[in-house]
This record gives C-alpha cells, structure tokens and sequence, in this order.
C-alpha cells in the first residue's frame, strides 16, 4: 500500500554452532595430526598451530560464547498440538513461550490468539485475554475474541462501495451495514500455519488465499500472518497482502484484554491513547467524516485515565477509531493499558493510522468463557490497529485500496509489562 514498505522478516543472530563449532572441530583434528608427529619436530609444528589459532581467533585468543544468549534462546520454545476440526480439516494450538514465562497460545482456525499468560506484580501467572477452552465453543459464538478479522476490519456502511464505476455488494452482517469481513470472514476460516524458531524468537506463520468473490470482494487476496513471540516480552503481528485486482484491505487482530483476568470489569483499568482526534460516528457507528478534537471531551485519553471515568458521558460506551498522532505508515507508541490491581500492562505500537477502542460493550453476560468465568458487560477490551472504518466510502481518510503489484503490510507489538 502507499506510504507502507514490506517489511523483511529478521531471522535474528546466527545459531551458536556456526562458527565455534567449526573452530572446535578444526582445532581436535589439528591436534590429532599434530601428536602423530615425532617429538624433535615439535617446535615447527607448535608454531604452525600458533598461527592458525591467531587466525581463527585473534589475537586476543578464543572467543567465549555468550552462555547467556544460548541459555535464552533455549527457553523459547514453540509447541503443536491438536485443537479439533473443522469441515473435516485438521485445526491445531500453537504454545509460544518465552524465558520471562510468558505464554502465548493461538490457534490457525481464525489466526485467534486464545491465551495470553504473563505474571502480576507478585509473580501470580494470568492469562490477560478473552476467549474460550474449546474449538467448539468459538465455532458456537465467537464474538471476534483474539481473531484475525478481514478482509475489511470495522464497519463499511449499507454493505457497499464503488471501484473504477463498479459497485460492489457485501454481506449485511451488523444491521444494514457489513463489518469484519462478512459472514465468513476471515476469523472463521482455517488458515495454513508453519512454525518459526531461532535464536531470538519463537512465532507462527499463517497464510490463507481469499479467493475472487469471497464475501463480494473483488480479487483473489494472499494474505500471511506472522506471529512472534521474543524474550523482550514482545509480541508481534505483521500482517502482508498482495492483490491481482483492486480490492480495499483493511487487518487486524481483534483481542480483548482484561489484565485482572476477567476476575473483574476494565472500568478500572488506566488508557493512554497517542491521538488528538478520533472520527466521529453516527447512532449506527458509521463515520460522518469529520474528525473532531478530543480535547475537553470525554473521548481524550492523551493523559492516562481510567476507562470508567467518562464513559456514562459516550452513548453506549467506547467504540471509536482514534486518529493516532503519528506520519503515514511510521512505526511508533499508539497506546498504553494499565491496570493497578495487577501491576500488567501492554503497551501497543504500530504502523496504522488508527485504533479502535471498543469497551466491551456488547458483552452482556452470556458467554460463559475460559475456566467458566461469565463475561459480562465492559469486561473486556480491545485496542484494534486498522486503518479507518468505512474508508473505501469515504475519500477523505487515509488510503485503503490495495492494488496488484503493491504490497499490504502492517506491523503491530504488543510489548507486555509487570510494574511492582
């Protein structure tokens, strides 16, 4: 997409083995030589071997390995196992796990991030996101919990938009209007999954082809995921896209936090957001176009504040896109949760324009999710990077076309904290 630059994937530092066990390897074989000799040559030859130890080493002589760095990259670790099916298809759970004990499961029906464990501020290991224990369950109802949602995240009004004098026609799944990618979006969907493993992180890589016509989209769309977890706590996903017809693309990753484990609301919770504008909706969530200042409003999360404390001012509560304060496709902080109950907190940072708050509102009890805990309303919420809502509807926002020869990518991590 314009203004956005594919990003290489880096495979971190070389493993351990690539050099000093070469050296090691050349120097015993040297050494069995060298005591094959006769004694009176000895000097000569104990000459030629100081040599080629300066030559392997320097003059400083061996080079140690960094114990620690190899202990680390042991402690990451990626495990498979199986999750169920679906339409006969095999649907498996992937285990990330980091040095710090931090544990990220996901699954490749929908791309869902299922579970993430990290510790509070005494050391108790929690699991901060919404979801479910079972495959079916999310089958059942799953209200986008730690999904991948597309092609078309957020809403786009009466189902509708115009391509080149072409008017294209989509599912109506939220009233009047399409939101998530329709009926089957890409959350409901199994994608095809890979492990990654190296020195410096442990992740997943998903891939799915969504096929001319899906949902009404025009053109067949490659999309790949790409999941990491490193042992700076961080949790990645970049997300790329290439098209052979023109076709608006709009990803991302749909999680619901609650960093009290859903043992409470997020009322409680603090919110920083990185924006001075936010984009003003109408009484059915579409955009009207304008983007108004949050300042002295109850929209303004520029300085940490509770979730709970403005929002009887918000009818029906926080779902907004927020215009965040950055250039066009530059990586930066969009926002930060709190939560000093626990001591956890996620900061957020991307290459998105935007981000959707949404509070939870529509839970309302119903959904008796992981452990039994019941979900009920504003008991958790997510922080959606995307771009905006309804912008193929409206030309003054920030570019969602896609077209053949460019490239979609998007970065998004989740860097996760304890603060004691």
């Amino acid at each position: 997409m314009k203004g956005v630059k594919v990003r290489k994937n880096e495979s971190g530092s070389p493993g351990f083995f690539s050099t000093s066990f070469v050296n090691y390897f050349f120097f015993v074989r040297f050494a069995g030589v060298f005591n094959s000799f006769n004694m009176h040559k000895s000097s000569q030859y104990l000459s030629i071997l100081a040599i080629l130890l300066v030559s392997l080493y320097g003059c400083s002589g061996p080079r140690e390995t960094n114990n620690k760095e190899v202990q680390d990259s042991l402690k990451l670790s990626v495990m498979k196992t199986d999750f169920g099916t679906v339409d006969n298809k095999a649907v498996f759970l992937y285990t990330l796990t980091n040095k710090n004990g931090i544990v990220v499961k996901i699954t490749n029906y929908g791309g869902i991030i299922t579970s993430i464990v990290m510790p509070d501020k005494n050391g108790k290991a929690g699991d901060i996101v919404l979801g479910y224990d079972s495959l079916n369950s999310y089958i059942a109802k799953n209200p986008y919990f730690g999904a991948i949602v597309g092609r078309y995240a957020n809403r786009i009004a009466n189902g509708q938009f115009s391509l080149e004098g072409n008017k294209y026609r989509l599912a109506a799944n939220n009233g009047k209007n399409h939101l998530h990618g329709g009926i089957k979006g890409f959350d409901k969907v199994i994608w095809n999954a890979s492990e990654i493993q190296d020195s410096s992180r442990v992740g997943l890589v998903l891939t799915y082809l969504s096929k001319n016509g899906e949902e009404g989209y025009p053109g067949n769309l490659q999309v790949k995921v790409t999941y990491t977890l490193n042992n700076h706590n961080e949790l990645e996903t970049l997300i790329e896209a290439e098209t052979d017809a023109l076709t608006p693309v709009n990803l991302c990753n749909h999680t619901y936090f609650n960093l009290s484990e859903a043992d409470t609301n997020v009322l409680g919770h603090i919110l920083t957001v990185v924006a001075d504008r936010f984009t003003e909706v109408g009484d059915d969530l579409i955009p009207t176009g304008e983007l108004p200042s949050v300042s002295s409003t109850a929209m303004d999360f520029r300085v940490a504040t509770a979730v709970g404390s403005r929002i009887a001012q918000v009818k029906g509560g926080y779902d907004h896109n927020y215009v965040l304060r950055k250039n066009a496709g530059e990586y930066a902080l969009a926002a930060t949760l709190f939560d000093p109950r626990t001591g956890r907190q996620v900061e957020i940072f991307t290459t998105q324009p935007g981000v959707q708050f949404y509070s939870g509102n529509f839970l309302d009890g119903t959904i008796n999710g992981k452990g039994n805990k019941i979900y009920g309303k504003h008991y958790g919420l997510c922080l959606e990077t995307q771009h905006f809502p309804d912008s193929p509807n409206q030309p003054s926002f920030p570019n969602t076309i896609l077209k053949p020869g460019e490239c979609y990518s998007e970065r998004t991590v989740y860097k996760l904290n304890t603060i004691k």
